[in-house]
């Protein structure tokens, strides 16, 4: 279990936006996936920042990408942003009723 991993947390109009800082490995992953169901009532749109995560360990990354069926039936834009977007981001563009994007690094430092 990663001690270092945290998410903050925060919302403007329909967005949702959740800073990953840390270390990430299995616990984290569930931790992340709890946090985009349970915190997506309200958002159409969740952004997951990655620029502040330090390591994603091979088996957080396969957790995380693998558990995407417990967001089935959430209608939400997930956008992963910052240095490690495209490996945290599953391949899959399109999961059930989400919608998956990244912006690369340089991008996303003008959100």
């Amino acid at each position: 279990m990663a001690t270092n991993f945290r998410i903050a947390a925060h919302r403007n109009s329909e967005n949702l936006h959740l800073k990953l800082m840390g270390d990430f490995d299995g616990s984290s992953a569930c931790e992340l996936l709890d946090a985009i169901r349970t915190q997506s009532q309200h958002s159409s749109r969740i952004f997951i920042h990655t620029n502040s995560l330090k390591a994603i360990e091979p088996f957080g990354l396969d957790v995380f990408q693998t558990h995407f069926d417990l967001l089935k039936g959430k209608s939400i834009e997930l956008v992963f942003t910052g240095e490690k977007a495209t490996t945290l981001a599953p391949e899959r563009s399109s999961l059930f009723d989400l919608s998956i994007s990244t912006i690369p690094e340089a991008a996303s430092s003008h959100i």
